[in-house]
């Protein structure tokens, strides 16, 4: 597939999926920062860029910075897919560019969080024997900015690397001219005040998979740390992604039953096994995770229209629309309805229609079915952004404005290619009470689509079975949960503060 067509930025039905906000180049490097100009001469698929100088501050023992480190892609974008056939074998990552495609060392992804052991980085306090060496991960994907005028204007890739334990794809990328950080500030450094020499260099294997030459892979910069002093330095890498129409609901509520859908582009929602599974602290219910995803060539687009007049309304029709590959509307029709959830921890409008969850005894029968029957639907987690027409940036990933106000005469939800929406235990409903139940084999069952009312292309992978092993007795239940496959999943953090965990609703 041409190197163009993997780029288009229209991947779900003609969305503006991939508008990044331009910016000065390398605006985001820290206050104090001596910086020295990008290459020009592209020998090399990638360089990696440092400040000369920079100056941060320490808050009692701790350091937050980037180093200033960002990665430049020269020549044309630079691109990594991600996939694991099955839970069974380990993810495959390769490099794709105009001159064909590399698979990069067996292990480079030990999730799809970003790419093991990237780099390292040295500092040795001048005038000090004090050296500290750090071995990084780093996510080539996300909040990026150009550093050359006759750059593209914008950037197709995704704005983060998003971790599910399930996800079975991913694509990284950072556009031709176009400059990413890769060295994350969600975990601290224990440094003291003073001056560093700074020293970061890429590993061997991928400089050597990727052809980087040894000025390409390393870089060196002196960092000044000072004593906290009111302030510090402040970044603001925030998605200021423009939306695009898709974003908005229909002007208002369809007169039809039908608005003569034409044969075309559906979602195809699937099931992922249920995953974070554990006994509540009462030790009386069983609460998980669950996601369900949308591996169509179509995003799931869900309308709801406020019903009844006066005072402010419970209830909304819903309706599913269709586009064609086009991105122009084909037709609707009706598939349910909203309801709004006045609990403290919801205060918004859900669909009733997208999934349900149920706890299975061995023989597969119904021993308990969750009270959470209704969501507000939101891409949490990139489940595979290699299928075809995956939205790679997505528009509603802000349940505030997604999921609605109590006020709200009209709503659009979706979930795009590609994308899933994950629930757990942050807001209430979701856990099977085990009070009655008896020791034993049991499955969690997700089932995407139970009533079959929304349209999609097939429904052979509506539902995944998770098996659990419940034990002990009231009040202190325990579980066990045999391992997917390869997958393991982790109980916090890679080690390196840098495992992006989905904002679960």
């Amino acid at each position: 597939m041409p190197l163009s067509t993997l780029r288009k930025a229209g991947r779900a039905v003609g969305l503006a999926a991939a508008l990044a906000l331009t910016l000065p180049a390398l605006a985001a490097v820290p206050a104090g920062a001596e910086q020295t100009a990008p290459r020009a001469d592209a020998t090399s698929p990638i360089t990696l860029w440092a400040p000369a100088k920079i100056t941060t501050y320490v808050y009692g023992k701790h350091v937050w910075t980037d180093l200033g480190l960002r990665l430049i892609a020269q020549g044309e974008p630079f691109e990594l897919w991600s996939n694991r056939p099955s839970y069974d074998d380990r993810i495959h990552t390769e490099w794709r560019s105009t001159a064909g495609t590399v698979a990069l060392p067996e292990g480079s992804m030990k999730d799809f969080s970003g790419l093991s052991g990237f780099f390292t980085v040295k500092l040795q306090k001048i005038g000090t024997h004090e050296v500290r060496t750090l071995r990084r991960s780093a996510c080539l994907s996300g909040w990026s900015e150009r550093v050359r005028p006759d750059a593209p204007a914008t950037s197709p890739y995704p704005r983060g690397c998003y971790y599910n334990p399930y996800s079975l794809g991913s694509v990284q990328g950072i556009q031709e001219g176009w400059a990413a950080p890769i060295f994350g500030q969600d975990r601290p450094m224990t440094l003291t005040k003073g001056r560093y020499h700074v020293t970061a260099t890429i590993a061997p294997a991928y400089a050597a998979a990727f052809g980087l030459s040894a000025a390409d892979a390393s870089r060196s910069l002196t960092m000044v740390v000072k004593k906290e002093k009111g302030g510090g330095v402040e970044y603001d890498h925030a998605d200021r992604t423009p939306r695009s129409s898709l974003a908005r609901p229909a002007a208002h509520e369809p007169r039809g039953t039908s608005g003569g859908r034409a044969v075309g582009p559906v979602p195809d929602l699937r099931s992922l096994p249920a995953w974070g599974i554990q006994t509540s602290p009462n030790g009386n219910f069983l609460q998980f995770s669950a996601t369900v995803w949308n591996a169509g060539d179509s995003p799931l687009v869900v309308d709801g229209f406020a019903t009844g007049e006066g005072e402010t309304p419970d209830r909304m029709d819903a309706y599913q629309y269709f586009f064609d590959a086009d991105g122009n509307q084909t037709g609707y029709q009706p598939v349910g309805g909203f309801e709004f959830d006045h609990k403290a921890t919801h205060q918004h409008w859900h669909f009733r229609d997208f999934a349900t969850y149920t706890l299975l005894r061995a023989d597969k029968t119904t021993a308990v079915v969750s009270r959470k029957e209704a969501f507000c639907l939101a891409n949490t987690d990139a489940v595979d952004l290699t299928v075809p027409d995956a939205d790679w940036n997505p528009e509603n990933t802000d349940l505030t404005t997604d999921c609605g106000y109590e006020d709200s005469l009209s709503l659009r939800q979706v979930l795009a290619a590609g994308w899933g929406d994950t629930y757990a235990q942050f807001r209430a409903g979701q856990s099977f009470d085990l009070r009655k139940l008896k020791n034993g084999v049991y499955y969690i069952a997700t089932i995407a689509n139970p009533r079959n009312r929304l349209i999609e292309s097939s429904t052979d992978d509506n539902v995944a079975l998770r098996k659990v092993i419940i034990g002990g007795k009231a009040g202190r239940r325990t579980v066990r949960v045999p391992q997917v496959g390869l997958v393991v999943e982790p109980t916090g953090g890679d080690g390196e503060g840098e495992l992006p965990m989905p904002a679960h609703h």
